[in-house]
């Protein structure tokens, strides 16, 4: 059993609540990081984060929306000088790939003096059955701006494995990995794998970015419209557009196919509404 608490920031999130399960799972303390736990951590509030460290072995960090967010850098930056004046120095960092602005950020991190592991993921398979591509699949018509341009999107349970095994075993110290999954699909042929598995009819529909903004409008809030606009419109450019080995580096196996993420999330029901 580890007694000192690992910190999740961001502990109510897609990938957040996996870590934190695998961690209790396996023996390990764990101190959840969001605005409603207790001690609560609310990254606009720095007044919570003290109390949120104290104590504390090790921290998982994510920021929300992203990291390419403005003011995300300096928050970090300023987080991870914290933690380490606070004898948290092991930090594992939840980062997007092909993402420059980001990679600011790791940088303030790893300028703390943190004993750092960066996680850069791709484009998550959970956003179309946890996140803000659900309610465009329930409604049989996936309306995105995203070209034919492919990505090699990766599962969430994947990243949470790296995570914890970053928080947990001293030998990723210092590593980055860039996880992606196997193989790569365009947002068309990732939305013909959900009808597939859900065998229904969902249609995939190109559009400029100016009227997924504002079709996405009543639907999520104001930064994340921004973030998706900015990863739409800037990252989403053929940059990303090949696979990696960070998932067989880190945990010794392959990252799962995004057929079997679709099958699997049709089996829990969460697209039985879809039109």
């Amino acid at each position: 059993m580890n007694r000192s608490p690992i910190l999740v920031i961001g502990s109510t999130g897609k990938i957040g609540r996996r870590v934190v399960q695998r961690l209790s799972e396996g023996g390990h303390a764990v101190r959840n990081g969001s605005r409603q736990s207790d001690p609560p951590f609310d990254w606009e509030d720095r007044a919570t984060w003290a109390p949120a460290l104290q104590s504390v072995g090790s921290a998982y960090v994510s920021y929300y929306p992203d990291l390419a967010a403005p003011g995300a850098v300096d928050a970090v930056g300023s987080f991870a000088e914290l933690a380490v004046e606070n004898d948290v120095s092991r930090l594992v960092l939840l980062a997007g790939r092909g993402e420059a602005e980001a990679e600011l950020a790791e940088e303030a991190v790893r300028e703390s003096g943190a004993e750092l592991t960066i996680v850069r993921a791709t484009w998550f398979s959970q956003n179309f059955s946890e996140g803000s591509f659900l309610d465009s699949v329930l409604s049989g018509e996936v309306v995105l701006p995203a070209g034919d341009i492919a990505e090699p999107f990766v599962d969430a349970d994947d990243i949470a494995d790296v995570a914890v095994a970053a928080l947990t075993d001293d030998r990723h110290i210092g590593e980055l990995y860039e996880l992606t999954g196997p193989r790569l699909l365009t947002f068309a042929e990732a939305v013909a794998e959900i009808a597939k598995a859900t065998a229904r009819e969902i249609r995939y529909v190109p559009v400029a970015v100016d009227e997924f903004a504002a079709a996405m409008a009543t639907q999520v809030p104001g930064e994340v419209i921004e973030l998706l606009t900015y990863l739409f419109s800037e990252v989403l450019d053929g940059r990303n557009a090949h696979t990696t080995d960070g998932v067989q580096r880190a945990v010794g196996r392959e990252p799962r196919d995004f057929a079997d993420y679709a099958r699997e999330a049709a089996a829990s029901g969460v697209w039985a509404g879809v039109a």
